[in-house]
């Protein structure tokens, strides 16, 4: 799924690209891709994008008329460019916003299509539906970032990647973050001492910024084309029974539901390894079954 860096990436590919431009056409394939009604898709032709920014992992299109088209790539949504235009694939294929200079093209190539497409009149509209109140974990201090991280007793790998706590982080920077602060994924928010939680924030600022340096790098003045949450220069994340790069451990993973957690015992657990079976009634209480669970949670009351 792409994250905080992915799509802080996605967006400053797209600025120069559709910022000033007007939606000539939109054309929907997917059956199950666009998740409003009213106001109808088709409004949004004829319109300018004003601005673009990140909600959480959802890319949001301010446009004229006051409208926002919002996209939800979740596990295998991808976005391409097209300069001069481009239909839309049919076998992959879910949406395409068209401009006079361009076409982005929304694509998955999953068989469980999870991508989302909505269209909300009205800012506060679309905050209701899309703004879990996570905090911007490159943008708070470390004080801020104790007191989200701190306000519910979690394992450390719930905290920073519900999106009430923080905004964007999800299965595979925590991993990276968690590795680089040399903590296991099952200790609890309330377990860290003053040295921990400080340890954490670094890990989490400097993993976050070093990811979104080597993207930008690899990008450049291009289109983002290697959209992926496994990437060769990741430490733990995706590596099981692979050496940790650190200390040479092969990775270890808890697996619960559809989703897994990847450490290294020798930088993260004291050597320990965690087993799955034991672990079972911890994650039920502390982890959701579904990445739809993990994305659909609500600020807090």
């Amino acid at each position: 799924m792409p994250e905080l860096p992915d799509v802080v990436v996605y967006l400053e590919a797209l600025e120069p690209r559709v910022i000033g431009h007007v939606i000539e056409k939109i054309d929907v394939r997917g059956i199950s891709v666009l998740k409003t009604y009213d106001p109808p898709i088709d409004e949004v032709v004829g319109n300018e994008v004003v601005t673009l920014r990140r909600l959480g992992k959802r890319l949001v299109f301010e446009l004229t008329d006051d409208l926002f088209l919002v996209i939800h790539l979740m596990v295998g949504g991808r976005l391409k460019w097209a300069d001069g235009g481009a239909k839309v694939p049919g076998k992959v294929g879910l949406a395409g916003i068209h401009f006079a200079n361009g076409s982005l093209i929304l694509t998955e190539a999953s068989k469980k299509k999870r991508a989302a497409l909505w269209l909300h009149r009205g800012e506060e509209a679309m905050l209701a539906e899309h703004d879990r109140d996570g905090a911007e974990p490159l943008e708070v201090d470390r004080d801020t970032f104790v007191a989200r991280l701190t306000e519910r007793n979690r394992t450390l790998k719930r905290a920073l990647t519900d999106p009430r706590v923080f905004s964007g982080i999800g299965n595979a920077y925590s991993d990276e973050i968690l590795l680089h602060a040399g903590l296991s994924p099952v200790r609890r928010t309330d377990q860290l001492d003053a040295n921990e939680l400080t340890r954490l924030f670094d890990a989490t600022t400097q993993t976050l910024g070093l990811w979104l340096d080597r993207l930008r790098t690899e990008v450049g003045d291009g289109w983002p084309t290697k959209v992926t949450a496994f990437r060769p220069e990741m430490v733990v994340h995706g590596k099981y029974r692979q050496p940790c790069s650190v200390c040479g451990t092969e990775v270890q993973r808890i697996r619960y539901a559809e989703n897994e957690v990847n450490y290294c015992p020798s930088c993260q657990t004291g050597g320990k390894v965690l087993a799955d079976r034991s672990l079972s009634r911890l994650l039920k209480d502390d982890w959701p079954r579904t990445l739809e669970d993990l994305e659909e949670v609500r600020p807090t009351e």
